[in-house]
């Protein structure tokens, strides 16, 4: 009953956003970036964001979630409370930056760190070396769910994909909390999408990735991969177009469509096709994860993301 409690929460508090976005015009006006043509309401994260820490914390009292996760997680309240203003004030970069590495180190901190990262020829077990590659993936996994948060339905449904996965391969009411707070605003973000997350929501569900990446990566090195493989559709994605950009002399500062899913958008798909296409490949990554040894999924992962852009390539070329 609480979940669908929450689940109705998400989705009238959404529904409320849109109309106090609307009435008051914060609104996201169509930009060099962006892939729809009419100016949209904007901040529909703030229902995940509420809803997703109510729940959490409503299950710790429980006693349902350790207290080392708990905390780190409710970091994000810090993530979240910045990039609302940053929604509405545009906020410079070294603020924003700053920030990111302030709810990086706490969340390190209240995890304990992360304690070993094992490459299967060998595992590094250097304290410093590893927190250190922890401290830059929880920036990067921020930052990159922002760049994919770019058309209607993308970030909430990958987020989904991502809880339910989480749910059925580890268990935590966390994850279905996740799922519910997410899914009622997803409702009001599918395409044609009434409101759009904003920073407020892409850069929480990116440090939770990070932190769940880390959390269970201590409980078992191999979960490490894991989470790898299940959110590789993102970041393949995001560090393969800003490795091409580069390639091409491209300043990387300036905002562009050349994401795998814009491409897509540009080349006639439309996007709930767009986004149906990517959670099919979320299915087949999770299959891998279920089925197959895990160093092996993860080369077989990269092989099926590869050519899917090849294939989005051809579609849409990457100019």
């Amino acid at each position: 009953m609480i979940y669908i409690g929450l689940f109705l929460f998400s989705f009238l508090l959404t529904y409320f956003i849109k109309n106090y976005a609307i009435k008051n015009a914060f609104l996201a006006e169509v930009n060099e970036r962006s892939s729809h043509t009419m100016p949209t309401p904007h901040g529909g994260g703030i229902a995940i964001a509420i809803t997703w820490f109510v729940g959490l914390i409503y299950f710790y009292i429980l006693g349902e979630i350790e207290s080392n996760l708990f905390d780190a997680l409710m970091v994000g309240v810090v993530i979240s409370m910045v990039s609302y203003f940053d929604d509405l004030y545009e906020l410079s970069p070294k603020i924003r930056l700053f920030t990111q590495a302030i709810v990086a180190l706490l969340g390190l901190y209240f995890l304990g760190g992360f304690k070993e990262f094992d490459l299967s020829i060998f595992t590094i077990q250097n304290q410093f070396l590893t927190n250190i590659f922890a401290f830059f993936m929880i920036i990067w996994f921020i930052n990159l769910y922002n760049f994919l948060d770019g058309i209607d339905g993308y970030a909430g449904s990958e987020a989904l994909f991502l809880s339910i996965a989480g749910f059925l391969l580890f268990g935590g009411a966390h994850f279905l909390v996740l799922a519910v707070s997410v899914l009622g605003f997803l409702f009001w973000n599918w395409h044609s999408a009434k409101i759009f997350m904003g920073d407020v929501g892409s850069t929480l569900l990116g440090y939770n990735i990070a932190i769940f990446t880390i959390y269970y990566a201590n409980q078992e090195a191999d979960n490490f991969w894991i989470w790898i493989i299940l959110f590789s559709l993102f970041w393949f994605d995001a560090t393969l177009t800003l490795l091409r950009r580069k390639k091409n002399r491209e300043k990387l500062s300036q905002a562009h469509r050349k994401h795998a899913y814009q491409r897509l958008v540009q080349s006639g798909w439309k996007h709930d096709k767009v986004v149906l296409y990517a959670m099919g490949i979320n299915a087949v990554l999770f299959c891998l994860v279920f089925f197959v040894k895990i160093f092996a999924a993860f080369i077989f992962s990269l092989v099926i993301l590869y050519s899917s852009v090849k294939y989005i390539d051809k579609q849409k070329a990457f100019e």
